[in-house]
């Protein structure tokens, strides 16, 4: 199975500048909970915005640079199809915006957060077809001391 994670605004924000756009704790709880002891896939620039490999996961990093030095313990592959060959079981393909698309049409499931806000950004959640996938879970978190937005976690499985 392939799983697209994202947190995206209303208008599909992702990032600025390499940076998440807001702090959720809850939202990196959750992250962590459906991730760990899993594979996770993901561009360079996106690898390279965590201060240091995520724990307990199997970081597949894609990029175009040839002879790019990842940290021992991480896969470098140069393609969505090469990041694939190493899996067998369920991946989670974790950004950034153009290894979404790239991973959309052969995803069956996405987790996304949805942050109930719009924001200024310089990637993006890529639009996907709502009548070919179906929402089968939906949790609302409103704001709070913590929680500077409302958020909703929502599973989609493709139809």
């Amino acid at each position: 199975m392939i799983t697209l994670i994202a947190a995206a605004a209303e208008n599909n924000a992702l990032g600025k500048d390499n940076q998440l756009l807001w702090h959720l704790p809850d939202d990196f709880k959750h992250f962590k909970a459906l991730t760990s002891h899993h594979t996770i896939i993901m561009g360079r620039k996106t690898f390279e915005s965590f201060p240091k490999p995520l724990p307990n996961r199997k970081h597949v990093i894609i990029t175009r640079q040839q002879g790019y030095i990842a940290p021992e313990g991480c896969i470098v592959v140069h393609s969505l199809e090469e990041a694939l060959s190493f899996v067998q079981e369920e991946v989670y393909v974790i950004g950034g915006g153009e290894i979404y698309q790239q991973a959309l049409d052969i995803a069956t499931k996405i987790e996304l957060t949805r942050v109930h806000h719009t924001f200024e950004a310089d990637a993006f959640f890529p639009e996907f077809p709502l009548e070919e996938w179906e929402v089968v879970k939906e949790v609302y978190h409103d704001k709070d001391e913590k929680h500077q937005y409302a958020f909703t976690f929502q599973t989609y499985i493709k139809k």
